[in-house]
């Protein structure tokens, strides 16, 4: 069996991905149990007897080589140093002329809801109401809201997506 098949017959993915998660408390789990199967998949299963703890075992030796490197290599961010301000925290020309267009792109399409549509979405969207406040102020039922609220996101994300494509 090569390498690949035993990979593809595997079940017991998630199993294996939370034992490498405990085993090596790193916030990178993914990339240590993919470059241990792709060094799986390189060697093949020839003398290997137990598949599954040579992958475990790869990804231990494989947290601790960059922890090593981790602790050689130190970064700090321009946060860190004192004294130190970023060139420019303001956004760049372009995208403040991006953010104009979309803004316009939203009004315009906003205009364009029926009144009743409008209202329900600025009460949840600006006044925080929930679905249940606003049904009961205007006297329709949540199934109602919530219809206007999708209609209402679904038009402003179509305003949006029609100007971005052309």
């Amino acid at each position: 069996m090569s390498a690949a098949q035993w990979c593809l017959k595997q079940s017991v993915w998630v199993s294996l991905h939370e034992r490498v998660r405990r085993q090596s408390r790193r916030s990178d789990t993914d990339d240590l149990l993919q470059t241990a199967l792709l060094h799986l998949f390189e060697r093949g299963l020839d003398g290997i007897d137990h598949p599954e703890a040579y992958v475990l075992r790869a990804t231990r030796n494989l947290a601790i080589d960059r922890a090593r490197r981790e602790k050689r290599i130190r970064f700090s961010s321009l946060d860190d140093e004192a004294g130190l301000d970023p060139v420019c925290a303001a956004p760049g020309a372009e995208r403040i002329v991006l953010g104009r267009q979309q803004l316009a792109r939203i009004r315009a399409a906003f205009a364009e809801l029926d009144a009743r549509t409008a209202r329900i979405f600025l009460l949840h969207r600006l006044d925080g109401l929930t679905y249940g406040a606003i049904a009961g102020q205007l006297v329709v039922s949540v199934s109602t809201i919530e219809k206007s609220i999708a209609r209402a996101l679904a038009h402003l994300a179509l305003a949006l997506m029609d100007e971005g494509s052309s």
